[in-house]
């Protein structure tokens, strides 16, 4: 049996779980310092992107050591689509948006999880793709395999 596992992709999961804390710490702890001087629209907007992506980073990176680790497709799309949809483009905003007054280490650590969630979307969806095929291959040949025991014997 062929391993289908990616070992880049797991390797960044890895270190993207000891990341988050403290993308986590440094990004509430800048909002505290932060938040008498935003407008309240944008009060509103941080609290509710640190609450969701909150949520959501524990279920992706849960999804991506599940689907890659035992070789689990729904696991592993799942988790290539949380990291696409929600994840990304939130990262992109808090990193570009001008208005939020974003502070030089606030950027610095986005832009180190803007680049694990790019590379991660990249690794899982050529692993997700080696993984479907090769699952569709084994179920061909295994489809096949019974077919030929079904077949009658020559000259029967």
């Amino acid at each position: 049996c062929e391993i289908l596992s990616s070992l880049p992709l797991q390797m960044s999961l890895y270190f993207n779980v000891y990341f988050f804390p403290f993308w986590w710490l440094i990004t509430v702890a800048i909002l505290y310092l932060k938040y008498p001087a935003l407008s309240d629209y944008y009060k509103f907007i941080l609290v509710t992107i640190m609450i969701l992506v909150s949520l959501t980073e524990l279920i992706r990176l849960y999804l991506g050591y599940v689907g890659n680790l035992l070789e689990k497709v729904p696991e592993l799309a799942g988790f290539w689509l949380l990291t696409l949809l929600p994840q990304l483009p939130i990262i992109l905003f808090l990193l570009f948006n001008e208005g939020l007054k974003i502070h030089s280490l606030e950027r610095a650590v986005h832009i180190i999880f803007a680049a694990f969630l790019s590379f991660q979307a990249v690794a899982a969806f050529f692993a997700l793709k080696r993984m479907v095929n090769t699952l569709a291959t084994r179920f061909r040949l295994t489809e096949f395999h019974r077919l030929e025991e079904q077949r009658p014997a020559p000259g029967a």
